[in-house]
């Protein structure tokens, strides 16, 4: 599910908003109480604990980073996620004839970062038990999908009964792609032109991990109520 939106005015005000307009069409999508909700930090994780409160279900994270092409970092190549999953954007990579020494550096200095984040968020914390949970992804936005494709394709080994992916605004064509690795989409927007996830918001300044760290505090707490 989607709409479009024409014009250059930001469509959400903040991640905040964004995650509660977005709660109330995955409300109407889902129709399934047992529920997780997964968001991928950092910018993810203030949209889903909006859902997640509104659906009274508990919410985890999973990591995922982008693997950007050296120079032009906001250019992804595809991108890893926990569990050892990798995804490569082949064509493009073909396309810029990006050398393979060069994608294995990338994925080495990511895969770093991503395993500091697992620390960092997570501590000793296992990741909340997905096998036979209806999962819904979440993150502020999809423009390439890389991420979030590497996100499902890692997170269907862990069993769960469905997958949903649900963000605020996302490309058409990223919506589109994802459908073929998930259950369910819930794409709020689906702007043309495009331009960028961060167009679409009023404040789309970067959630810090002192942030995530709160948010997932926070929602363990309500989630036990």
């Amino acid at each position: 599910m989607g709409g479009k939106q024409m014009g250059v005015k930001p469509r959400f005000q903040d991640r905040s908003e964004a995650g509660k307009i977005l709660a109330t069409h995955v409300a109407k999508a889902v129709d399934d109480p047992d529920i997780i909700v997964l968001a991928l930090p950092r910018g993810g994780v203030p949209v889903a604990f909006e859902v997640a409160r509104s659906l009274r279900a508990p919410m985890d994270i999973y990591v995922v980073r982008k693997l950007g092409l050296p120079g032009e970092e906001e250019l992804a190549i595809g991108a890893i996620a926990s569990g050892g999953v990798r995804v490569l954007n082949r064509a493009l990579i073909a396309h810029l004839q990006i050398p393979e020494e060069l994608i294995e550096r990338v994925t080495a200095q990511q895969s770093i970062e991503l395993e500091r984040r697992e620390q960092l968020y997570r501590g000793t914390r296992g990741l909340i038990p997905l096998r036979g949970h209806t999962t819904i992804l979440v993150d502020d936005g999809l423009a390439t999908g890389a991420t979030m494709l590497a996100a499902a394709r890692s997170v269907r080994a862990q069993q769960p009964r469905r997958i949903v992916v649900a963000v605020p605004v996302a490309s058409s064509s990223a919506c589109e792609d994802i459908r073929e690795d998930v259950d369910q989409t819930v794409c709020v927007v689906t702007p043309e032109p495009f331009l960028a996830v961060g167009a679409w918001y009023d404040d789309f300044s970067q959630t810090s991990d002192s942030e995530v760290r709160s948010l997932l505090a926070q929602s363990r707490g309500e989630a036990s109520l």
